[in-house]
C-alpha cells in the first residue's frame, strides 16, 4: 500500500534521505578533463530502461491510485502544479509561477504556457478545475480528497491562471497541488465514472515526459517519449516496466541483463559482493527509505478490539530480531510511523513498546487470556489464532511474518500466513476489510500529515484507515496539525499524536528498510539527492556507443 498527497505521491517511491554506497553515475553534462582542455558532454537521445518489478499496476489515473506502482507511472505520463525539487522546496511543474496570501488562505496560480496534451490541446486552468470538481465529488471514490475539501472556492481568473481560497489556513496547501487533479477536460468532461476507471485509467493521455505505449497486465508497461513535452524530449526512448512476481527471478534477470534496475532484497545485496559481473556492470544505490513496514490489526475482529491485546503482542515481537533477520540488517526498527531523522519523530515513543515477552503475558492475561495444558491461550474456550496476510515477492515480509509467528508461539498464540498475489491482496482482502492482520508498508513523504492513513473519517473503502482506527483525540490532533502552521507547534502535535499512536497499537510498527537500488552503469545523468535518485529519468541518458535497444 501506499499513501500519497505531492507532498508524498512524489516520495511511498521519491522521498528519501539518499547516501551513495558506491560511486555515482555520471552527471548528463560532465567537464572532463583532457590535455587540460575541459570537454562538455552532451548527452545523447535513444535506448530504453528497463525496471523490474514485482507488481503491476492497478489503474494509471493518479486521483483514483492507491498502490505505488500504480503511481510510479501515472508520474511520467501526469504532471502536477507543483512539485518537489531536489533540495525539497516546492517548485512549480506546469506552474510558472504561485503567489501565496500573507493571511495564508489564498494562492493563485499562473500556468506556463505552451503545455499540451498528447493530443496536442492546450492544457489549462479549466483542466484544473475540471480535476479539481471530479475529486471532490462525492461519488468519485479518490482516497486523497480530504485535501481539496479545505477549499472554499476555486476561481479561474483566466485560461492560464487560477486562484484557491481556503476556509482557513491549511499547511498541505500549497503541496497538495501534485498531479492529482489535471486531467483533459475535452476528454473527460462527458464520461462517467466507469470510463474513467475502465478505459482512462488502462490507457491515460496525459501531458508529461512519457505515455503509455502497451499495458499487457501482469507482463510489462510500456511508456515511450512524449514529443508534446513541453521541457524537452526526454533522452530515453522507452522506460519499460517488466512484472516479475518472484524476487529470484527478478535477480536472475539482472545477472543475465534482462532488466537494467530492480530493487535488491537484503540477501540479493549481499550476493552482490559475490557477483563480479553484476558489481562490475551495475551501480548500487543504498539509503534509508521514506517508509515503514507494519502489522496492522482488523480492529473490527474480536481479537484485536482490546488494545492491550495489541500491546502485548507488539511487547512480544522482537524487531531486532526480524532487522538482523529478515533484512540482513538493511533497515532499523520502526517505533512509528516517521523516521528518525525528520524534526517531528519524537524519541519517547521508543520506551513506550520495548521487546518485553513477560510483560505481554501479564497484558494478556488482563485482557482475560489463560495458558491451556496444550501450551496454547484460551478465552472463552477459543484459542487466540490469527492469519497474517502480506504480498507475494517480498521476502523480507514473508520472514518477518515468520518470525513474528515463532514469537508470538512461545507465548501460546498460533500464527498463521498466507501469501498472496499483490492486486488480489489489495482488492479482494485490503479494500474488502477481509483480513485478520497484514503486513504491509507505507511510503510517506517530508510532512508528518497521516490524516488519510488514521482518521476516523477514512474507515470505509476506499479510505485508506483499513484497520478502523478510531480515536477521538488522535482525530482531533490529525486535525489541528493540518491548520497550524507553525513549525514548533505542529512538532507538538505530531509528538503528541505518536504517543497515542504507540500506546493504541493499531498497528505494530516493524521496521523502516534501506532501499537497495541496482542501475545498469550505462545510464548517465542520475543525480542522487535528498528527494531520490528517480526524480529526473527524462533526464537520464545513455551514450550512442553503449546503447543497447533501437526503438522504430
Amino acid at each position: 500500500m501506499v499513501f500519497y498527497r505531492i507532498s508524498s505521491l512524489l516520495s511511498f517511491i521519491l522521498i528519501i534521505h539518499l547516501t551513495s554506497l558506491f560511486s555515482v553515475a555520471e552527471l548528463p553534462k560532465k567537464l572532463q578533463e583532457n590535455d587540460g582542455i575541459a570537454k562538455v558532454i552532451k548527452p545523447d537521445f535513444g535506448d530504453a530502461l528497463v525496471i523490474g518489478t514485482i507488481a503491476d499496476a492497478s489503474i494509471l489515473l493518479p486521483m483514483l491510485a492507491t498502490d505505488a506502482m500504480s503511481h510510479n507511472v501515472a508520474r511520467h505520463i501526469f504532471r502536477g502544479i507543483v512539485e518537489y525539487a531536489p533540495d525539497l522546496s516546492i517548485v512549480g511543474d506546469l506552474a510558472e509561477r504561485f503567489e501565496v496570501s500573507k493571511d495564508q488562505r489564498e494562492i493563485t496560480f499562473y500556468l506556463k504556457r505552451g503545455v499540451k496534451w498528447e493530443d496536442g490541446v492546450e492544457v489549462t486552468a479549466y483542466d484544473v478545475e475540471f480535476g479539481f470538481k471530479l475529486i471532490t465529488n462525492p461519488e468519485i471514490p479518490s482516497s486523497y480528497a480530504s485535501d481539496f475539501l479545505e477549499v472554499k472556492e476555486f476561481k479561474v481568473l483566466h485560461p492560464h491562471a487560477f486562484k484557491v481560497i481556503y476556509k482557513r489556513p491549511f499547511a498541505l496547501a500549497l503541496s497538495s497541488w501534485g498531479n492529482l487533479v489535471v486531467l483533459p477536460r475535452h476528454l473527460l468532461q462527458d464520461k462517467d465514472l466507469k470510463y474513467l476507471q475502465g478505459v482512462f485509467g488502462r490507457r491515460p493521455l496525459g501531458n508529461g515526459p512519457y505515455k503509455l505505449k502497451t499495458w499487457e497486465t501482469q507482463n510489462r508497461i510500456i511508456l515511450e517519449y512524449n514529443p508534446t513535452y513541453s521541457e524537452g524530449r526526454a533522452y530515453l526512448d522507452r522506460l519499460i516496466y517488466r512484472v516479475i512476481p518472484d524476487p529470484s527471478t527478478l535477480f536472475m534477470e539482472l545477472r543475465s541483463f534482462g532488466v537494467d534496475w530492480i530493487t535488491l532484497t537484503p540477501l540479493q545485496f549481499r550476493k552482490v559482493e559475490e557477483e563480479p559481473k553484476v558489481k562490475e556492470n551495475f551501480q548500487i544505490y543504498r539509503y534509508l527509505a521514506f517508509a515503514y513496514t507494519y502489522l496492522g490489526y482488523n480492529l473490527r475482529d474480536p481479537l484485536f478490539k482490546d488494545k492491550r491485546v495489541r500491546k502485548a503482542l507488539c511487547h512480544a515481537i522482537d524487531k531486532r530480531r526480524i532487522v538482523g533477520g529478515a533484512l540482513l540488517g538493511q533497515g532499523i526498527q520502526a517505533y512509528g510511523p516517521y523516521k528518525p531523522d525528520a524534526w517531528f519523530y519524537n524519541p519517547n515513543i521508543e520506551k513506550i513498546c520495548s521487546y518485553d515477552p513477560e510483560k505481554a503475558l501479564k497484558l494478556l492475561e488482563e485482557a482475560g487470556f489463560k495458558r491451556g495444558g496444550d501450551g496454547i491461550l484460551y478465552k472463552d474456550g477459543k484459542p487466540f489464532e490469527f492469519t497474517i496476510l502480506t504480498n507475494q515477492g517480498n521476502l523480507a515480509r514473508l520472514l518477518a511474518a515468520q518470525i513474528i509467528q515463532q514469537d508470538l508461539s512461545k507465548l501460546g498464540i498460533k500464527v498463521n500466513i498466507r501469501v498472496m498475489e499483490w492486486t488480489t491482496l489489495i482488492h479482494q482482502f485490503i479494500d474488502k476489510r477481509r483480513f485478520q492482520a497484514v503486513i504491509l508498508g507505507w511510503t510517506t513523504g517530508p510532512d508528518p500529515d497521516l490524516y488519510d492513513i488514521f482518521h476516523s473519517s477514512k474507515v470505509k473503502s476506499p479510505g485508506l484507515n483499513f484497520v478502523g482506527y478510531q480515536n477521538p483525540e488522535v482525530d482531533r490532533l490529525l486535525e489541528e496539525g493540518r491548520y497550524t502552521l507553525d513549525r514548533e507547534k505542529r512538532k507538538a502535535i505530531y509528538f503528541k499524536m505518536q504517543e497515542l499512536l504507540v500506546e493504541d497499537q493499531p498497528y505494530t510498527f516493524l521496521y523502516i528498510p534501506m532501499s537497495l537500488e541496482a542501475i545498469h552503469k550505462r545510464f548517465r545523468g542520475i543525480k542522487p539527492s535528498a528527494i531520490g535518485i528517480s526524480y529526473n529519468i527524462e533526464r537520464w541518458w545513455v551514450p550512442k556507443s553503449e546503447q543497447k535497444y533501437i526503438v522504430p
